[in-house]
Order: C-alpha cells, then sequence, then structure tokens
C-alpha cells in the first residue's frame, strides 16, 4: 500500500498558488492524447507540444484533453494560462495528495478523486490522483502515470456507443467518474475474497502471516474508505450545483452514480468491520491457545505435587523411619505415587479438566 500522507514540507512557506509537484515522478515524459468528437465527427491524436491543444477550447465539438504526468510543470501552467486555470486550482492537480474535492469556478468545475486499480504483478493497490477540469465544450483530466480505467470510454466514444456521442463535456466527466467507481466495485471484490480467505486460515491456524495479512487488508479498507467518504460528498454537489456546465438530463446519472457510492462506503464499512472482529478474533485465538498451555502445565504440576510431598518424606533420611528397612519399601513408594496420579487424573477427567 501507498503511503497514507506524503511529505509537502518542500510546499510549506511558499506564496498560494506557486505551482510546485508534491508526489512521485510517475511517467518519464509528459504525454499529451486528445479525443476530439460529436455524433458524427471523431478524432485521436497524441500531441507533441501542449499549444496544439489550445485551439480546442473554442471548438464546437467536445473535447476530452488528458495529460499523463504531472512533473512537467512548464506543460501544467500553459494549460493553466491558456484555459484560465485559477493558480490553487492548478496547485491542488500538483499536490498528489489532495482530498477528493469540488470546486464550481463558475466558467469551469474543477473535481478531484482518487482512481484504485489492482497491480498485476503483486495483486497490491495502486493508488492514483485524477484532477478533472469541466468546462463548456471540454474536459482536461490529469493524470499521475500512463494508463488508467477509462479504456471503456474510450472505446464506447470510438465505436459511437451508448450517448457519450450525442451529449455534451458533462456527461464525458460523469463517464469518467463512473469508471473509476465502477472499478472501486472490482476492488472490493478482490478485496472481499481476501478476506474470506483470511477468515478461514484464522479459525485454521492463527499464525503471524495471517496477522499480517489482516493487518494489510486494514490499510486497504482504511484508504479505500479515506478514497470514498469525500467522494459521496462530490458527486452529490455535482448533482445538486447549479451551475450551467452540468445539464439537466446529466444530473440523473449523476444521481445514479451517488447511489453506487454510497453502495461501495456501506461495503467498504462492512469489510472494515469484518477487519476489526478479525484481529479480535487472533487475539482471542491466542489467549485460548495460551490458556490450554497453562492449563496442560497446571495440572502437570498439579499431579507433581503430592508425588513431591511423597518423594521429600522419604528422602529425609532420619535414622528411624520404618519404612526405610522395608526390604519392599522402594517398590511400594513408587506404586503409591503411581496411584496417586492415576487417582488424580481419573478426577481431573470427571471434572472435565482433560
Amino acid at each position: 500500500m501507498p503511503r497514507f500522507i506524503k511529505k509537502v514540507s518542500k510546499q510549506a512557506g511558499l506564496i498560494p498558488g506557486t505551482l510546485i509537484h508534491i508526489g512521485e515522478k510517475k511517467a518519464e515524459k509528459a504525454k499529451i492524447t486528445v479525443i476530439d468528437y460529436n455524433q458524427t465527427l471523431f478524432q485521436e491524436k497524441e500531441l507533441k507540444t501542449v499549444e496544439e491543444s489550445f485551439p480546442f477550447k473554442d471548438s464546437s465539438t467536445v473535447t476530452w484533453i488528458n495529460i499523463d504526468g504531472l512533473h512537467d510543470l512548464e506543460i501544467i501552467e500553459k494549460i493553466g494560462q491558456h484555459f484560465e486555470i485559477h493558480s490553487l486550482a492548478l496547485e491542488d492537480i500538483l499536490n498528489t495528495d489532495q482530498r477528493p474535492k469540488l470546486e464550481d469556478f463558475e466558467s469551469y468545475i474543477f473535481v478531484v478523486f482518487k482512481m484504485l486499480y489492482r497491480n498485476q504483478t503483486d495483486n497490491g493497490v495502486i493508488v492514483e490522483q485524477v484532477s478533472l477540469i469541466l468546462g463548456k465544450n471540454y474536459v482536461i483530466s490529469f493524470q499521475e502515470r500512463e494508463g488508467d480505467v477509462f479504456n471503456a470510454v474510450r472505446e464506447r466514444i470510438r465505436n459511437a456507443k451508448g450517448r457519450v456521442r450525442k451529449a455534451g463535456a458533462d456527461y464525458l466527466a460523469y463517464s469518467l467518474m463512473d469508471a473509476v467507481i465502477d472499478n472501486y466495485f472490482l476492488i472490493i471484490e478482490t478485496m472481499g475474497e481476501k478476506i474470506e480467505g483470511s477468515e478461514e486460515r484464522l479459525v485454521i491456524n492463527p499464525t503471524p502471516e495471517v496477522l499480517q495479512s489482516i493487518h494489510n487488508l486494514k490499510r486497504e479498507t482504511i484508504f479505500l474508505r479515506k478514497s470514498v467518504w469525500p467522494l459521496r460528498e462530490v458527486i452529490s454537489a455535482l448533482e445538486r450545483g447549479e451551475s450551467s456546465l452540468v445539464q439537466k438530463t446529466t444530473r440523473v446519472f449523476l444521481r445514479d452514480l451517488y447511489d453506487h457510492t454510497i453502495q461501495v462506503l456501506d461495503t467498504v464499512e462492512t469489510f472494515r468491520d469484518l477487519v476489526a472482529s478479525m484481529l479480535d478474533i487472533y487475539l482471542s485465538s491466542l489467549s485460548n491457545r495460551m490458556n490450554e498451555v497453562m492449563k496442560v502445565l497446571t495440572i502437570i504440576a498439579t499431579i507433581f505435587i503430592p508425588l513431591t510431598f511423597i518423594a521429600g518424606i522419604y528422602g529425609m533420611n532420619f535414622k528411624y523411619m520404618p519404612e526405610l528397612g522395608w526390604r519392599w519399601g522402594y517398590f511400594g513408594a513408587l506404586g503409591i505415587m503411581v496411584l496417586v496420579a492415576l487417582l488424580m487424573m481419573s478426577y481431573f477427567k470427571r471434572k472435565k479438566w482433560l
């Protein structure tokens, strides 16, 4: 799992709106792609310079400008200047530890959310911040690295499936957010399978490896909750807001997206309770195992108490002890010890202590 809080010390003391990238450099070179379309026209291309995207600001078609890589501050600054994006919004784009939020700047809407998907190599969770600028006829998306969960949206645009080619930029922004939230369901489905597997191992054999897997699941549920909880406020504000950039027909889809977010959040809360109970079960299992060990040791010690007493009496070596001169005294003492041990074990079994 990634760090919960990234280091932001290099931003301390700077003027608000200062552009500085906070986070890891996850792309060697910033990549700019453009998808421009309407109901009949479509074009998709990768831009060599950021200036090539400027004419799309006033285009009559819908344009999706996607930027992979946030470390190139020159690109971010030029995009901000041409599309008139506030410096504080640009600062939030570059701060990859930003909380999911929405801000309405009248001429555009700024949205930040977290995109989660599974790493194919170690099945870990990859977390990436996605920032959207929703304008009148364009959407600008900023991502930390190349590779995302938007391929299904791209295919619908290319093949003119669904209503995305018939709708405006607000529906495109909805489609991107919907793709992210749909992928949350895949994350929690895999997480549910891991929780079930850990529960089975916990019942059979609560080893330290199981405890480590439980802690990893706890971190994942906490981080997933941290990503989803504010997102419901973002979608609610987008659906109930009064911005002219969001059409009435799109708000119906946003309400459905809000329901999906609540469903994800409820599942995450359930998983969090399950993981917490698993930790309690693990500690209880360890306590029970320790009690069983102490029980066995106590029974053994209790059996040997009278045996030690008998051995102590006949180990005092007084001169006038009658049994010391008896020919069968040694075997008699051993027999008494065995008989006492058997009687005590029989008593313990009757009491169901063994």
